[in-house]
This record gives structure tokens, C-alpha cells and sequence, in this order.
């Protein structure tokens, strides 16, 4: 799940430094995709670094569950079915394409239909302190922050997620996520088509969405089950 995804299931804690933890996975991976940290077998006697690693525990069960879902297997199968056509001649993997979008989607109707706040998101990230942030990744094993902290103090300045709340977008936010691979994903031609598709296909899945967030909540209250 993207980041305001995994935001939903903790949208009302004042525990800034859980949320934080929720999504320190993909911010890591964005920041360099090298990185290889497993703090969740870690433990702290510090609560700040202990809330950390247990924000970063619930981003790993999150994910596994919305992976494993029927959700997300049939999902993410239509949608690179349907953008197959629209990116012909693209060295983008439609694999991957398909479960991007389908993620992307999912934050732009948590938006839209004002689930979560992308200012609250930002908010939460604002109250963690660099200094405890940066503690924590060494804790967890990464001796240089310096690369971490240039795209983190970026990602909370520039406050593209915002952009998320308009349907037209969701192609752009492809393009730059799939720019991270390939040098040149996409032409103008292929970003048009597949808004086409995108907005056709967030339309068809709006009125079921929350199924798949109500999943994920069950499984996280009942792991066992």
C-alpha cells in the first residue's frame, strides 16, 4: 500500500512517531532503493525508537495482508490488463504498472472521500524530530542518513500527495515512481491514455474500496483468525 494508505489505519493516534514508523518502509526504498533494514526484530529500552520499530511492524503487516487479499490479486490483474494497450511500446512492466496504479488509486479515494487528510499526514510527520529519526536508523543499522534525510526533508516540503486528490494525476505520480527504473517511461501519448483508463477504472472501483481497508482492519484486531 502507498503512503496514505497505510495513513487510514492510524489516522486518530497522536503517536507521531508510530505513523512515521508506518511508512519509514517506503520512505527508505524511495530515498535509495538499496537499503535493507529489518528493525522489527530489534528492541529498545527508548519509547520513541520503540514506537518506531512498531509502526514499521504494522506497515509490514499491512502489506502482507493487502498482498495476499483477493482484493489485490484481481485488482491489480484488471487494471494491467486494461493499461496494456495504453502504454504499447513502453519498457514498463505492466506488472508492475497495474499494481502502482491500483496503489495510487487507493489513496486518491481515501482522499476524495475525505477518509484521510494529507494535511493531518504531513502533520503527523512534522512533530518526529530529525535527531530521533536519525537515531532510530542507525539503531536499526544504517551508518550514513545523509541521502535519507535530502529526500525525506523533500518528500514533507514538497507535499506531493496533495496532488493525489485529482484523478488526472495519479498518471503523473506513475510516470515519476516508474522514472525511479526507467529513464524514460512514458510519452505524452501513453500519459493520455492511461488517465483514460485510470479514470474509467477509479470510477468502477469507488463504490467497493473500502472493502479491502475493512479487510486489512479485521486482520490487523484479529491476527490469529
Amino acid at each position: 500500500m502507498n503512503f496514505l494508505s497505510h495513513f487510514y489505519f492510524d489516522r486518530e493516534t497522536t503517536n507521531y512517531y508510530h505513523t512515521l514508523g508506518t511508512v519509514l518502509p517506503d520512505l527508505l526504498k524511495n530515498a535509495d532503493k538499496t537499503i535493507n533494514l529489518h528493525p522489527e526484530k530489534l528492541q529498545s529500552n527508548d519509547p520513541e525508537i520503540t514506537d518506531l520499530i512498531a509502526g514499521w511492524q504494522k506497515h509490514l503487516d499491512v502489506d502482507r495482508y493487502f498482498h495476499s487479499s483477493h482484493f489485490f490479486t484481481t485488482r491489480a490483474s484488471e487494471l494491467r490488463q486494461l493499461l496494456t494497450p495504453a502504454v504499447h511500446g513502453s519498457p514498463v512492466k505492466t506488472f508492475f504498472l497495474g499494481h502502482i496504479a491500483l496503489e495510487l488509486m487507493l489513496d486518491n479515494l481515501l482522499i476524495t472521500t475525505n477518509r484521510v487528510s494529507s494535511n493531518d499526514f504531513y502533520e503527523h510527520l512534522a512533530a518526529c524530530k530529525n535527531d530521533v529519526i536519525e537515531e532510530f536508523l542507525n539503531f536499526s543499522g544504517l551508518a550514513n542518513t545523509d541521502q535519507f534525510f535530502r529526500f525525506y526533508e523533500n518528500f514533507k516540503r514538497s507535499r506531493y500527495l496533495e496532488t493525489y486528490s485529482e484523478t488526472q494525476q495519479i498518471a503523473y505520480a506513475l510516470r515519476r515512481i516508474c522514472m525511479r527504473v526507467w529513464a524514460n517511461p512514458f510519452t505524452p501519448e501513453h500519459e493520455g491514455k492511461m488517465n483514460a483508463v485510470l479514470v474509467a477504472y477509479r470510477d468502477e472501483l469507488y463504490p467497493s474500496f473500502m472493502t479491502i481497508f475493512d479487510l486489512i482492519e479485521y486482520k490487523l484486531e484479529h491476527p490469529t483468525s
